[in-house]
């Protein structure tokens, strides 16, 4: 069996915590040079890639940089950073519950993404735990939805990646939410609730949908005062938007929920005031490499029962 050649190591460091961008040139195609397949493959203005080649921004495995008529070459490496985008700081710290040689558990804030995507870039979890910690190898074993608060865990070594990210995976690890919901005293919970939950691409939201289930949830009611509920969640699958659909389903849309039940305008770049009422809170699992049994518990409080008079009005 043909072994696949092995991924040469960035020439590039990482910038703001993020790393660069590596393009494999395809062993198929018809361009004569680099430039070409880079202006045909990157959503790019005009004149972005040859402002790049010619300040000598964009390399090769050695780090020298690819000059702009050099000729392309099937199975080729090359890579550069993108200009990162104008992201509005997220004013609301990423704490560090806990941190050794293998992990650090981090207890994210709302309104922040866990990992670079689209315009979310050097204002993410990642990017600034890298920055702050040190820890350019650090990555993030799962990922919360950017307006979900609470616990991610991140990988120090790239070797041990696998081993932990495989506990999401092969789910060997609990998962606990809290949420902040109206209250409905005809809702009958708790409640194992089951569907099937598609995403599409390029849809914002996801939808349940006839067939076998693929998404699986207990629904908790804490306790409640004036109209609202506090629900404890535990996902026992991982689709996308699981928890908020199924809440959803059951007439009970996380409070700054604004996709369910009816997708709401954007907020305006910056506005922080109403964070969706998601909190994941309890992260359990026995650590792949070493054995050790954790249990973490996030120490965030979620505004809308905490300052319940100001949300209910």
């Amino acid at each position: 069996m043909r072994r696949r050649p092995r991924t040469p190591p960035s020439p590039l460091p990482q910038r703001s915590g993020v790393d660069p961008v590596r393009v494999r040139l395809p062993f198929d195609g018809g361009w004569a040079t680099v430039r070409e397949h880079l202006v045909a493959r990157l959503a790019a203005g005009d004149g972005v890639i040859d402002g790049m080649l010619e300040a000598g921004h964009v390399v090769g495995a050695d780090g020298r940089p690819v000059a702009p008529d050099a000729a392309y070459v099937p199975g080729m490496y090359v890579w550069f950073h993108r200009a990162l985008p104008d992201e509005p700081r997220v004013p609301y710290p990423v704490d560090v519950v806990y941190r050794d040689e293998h992990v650090v558990v981090a207890d994210k804030p709302h309104f922040l993404a866990t990992t670079p995507r689209g315009s979310h870039v050097a204002e993410t979890a990642l990017a600034r735990l890298r920055r702050d910690l040190g820890i350019p190898t650090l990555t993030a074993a799962h990922r919360l939805d950017r307006l979900t608060a609470g616990l991610v865990l991140f990988t120090v070594r790239p070797e041990e990646r696998g081993a932990y990210q495989s506990l999401f995976r092969d789910r060997r690890v609990t998962k606990e939410y809290e949420a902040v919901a109206p209250y409905d005293p005809e809702a009958a919970l708790p409640r194992t609730v089951r569907s099937r939950i598609v995403k599409e691409r390029g849809v914002m939201t996801a939808r349940e949908v006839p067939g076998e289930p693929n998404a699986v949830s207990l629904i908790e009611l804490l306790e409640h005062r004036a109209g609202l509920g506090r629900y404890r969640l535990l996902p026992y699958t991982g689709q996308t938007h699981q928890l908020r659909v199924h809440m959803n389903a059951l007439g009970l849309p996380i409070i700054g929920d604004p996709l369910y039940p009816v997708v709401a305008a954007p907020a305006p770049a910056g506005d922080f005031r109403r964070p969706l009422q998601l909190l994941a809170r309890v992260l359990e699992f026995t650590d792949p490499v070493t054995g050790r049994a954790h249990r973490f518990v996030s120490e965030r409080v979620l505004e809308a029962w905490s300052s319940y008079e100001a949300w209910a009005g």
